[in-house]
């Protein structure tokens, strides 16, 4: 009981720890919380420290979540469903860290991180290590055709839930991957829901990277 329990806190504060937080103070003496949307993911400590800070941010956010997989494999006996629980987990501490509680005006505990999109990826390479394959194609041509990076996190989420969608369909990985997947969607759905509104209201920012890489080739 304790080999199938123990690696679960352990996937929540492994998915915890604010990478963005740390590398943009290390940077710039920032706190990523007060720029942009507050939020400690790759974006964000992209706007606040520069593309180095933001691109460093994302491969820590992926390694905690392939790690919080490879941990729980080790301690579980290879336990499925225990992985499965373990991967949502990383991802909810990393939009709910618990090294980033505070109080609100009404003295209510507030919880903040980021949107889950990186730490989602690693949590399918830890699932099944090909799955980047499929998903960070997609996603980055989402990213640079679309240009939202809002879409391109949900995008993320629901690629891997495709993924393992049809691979449990055809026997190739458990079920339990999928309920991640379906998890980490609605996970990253609920971080992102003020970015939806934005959408649909017409002010959410714009990356338009495809239209900055034109722009350079033709100067």
């Amino acid at each position: 009981m304790v080999k199938l329990l123990l690696p679960i806190p352990i996937a929540y504060l492994l998915g915890s720890i604010p990478f963005g937080l740390l590398i943009v103070h290390l940077i710039s003496g920032q706190d990523v919380r007060t720029i942009e949307s507050g939020r400690t993911g790759g974006t964000n400590a992209m706007r606040a420290a520069g593309i180095l800070a933001g691109l460093v941010t994302a491969l820590l956010d992926i390694l905690k979540g392939a790690a919080a997989i490879w941990i729980s494999r080790a301690l579980s006996d290879g336990n499925d469903w225990v992985s499965a629980i373990c991967g949502l987990l990383a991802v909810i501490g990393h939009n709910y860290s618990a090294f980033l509680i505070r109080k609100d005006e009404n003295g209510k505990l507030c919880f903040s991180g980021g949107a889950g999109g990186a730490t989602t990826l690693g949590v399918a390479i830890g699932l099944w290590a090909q799955s980047w394959l499929i998903i960070f194609p997609l996603a980055a041509i989402f990213y640079v055709v679309v240009g939202y990076a809002s879409l391109t996190t949900i995008s993320i989420a629901l690629s891997a839930t495709c993924v393992f969608l049809c691979r449990a369909i055809q026997g190739k990985t458990p079920w339990a991957y999928l309920l991640f997947s379906l998890g980490a969607l609605a996970a990253v759905l609920v971080a992102l829901k003020p970015n939806l509104q934005r959408l649909k209201d017409g002010t959410e920012r714009r990356v338009n990277l495809l239209k900055h890489l034109i722009n350079r080739r033709v100067v």
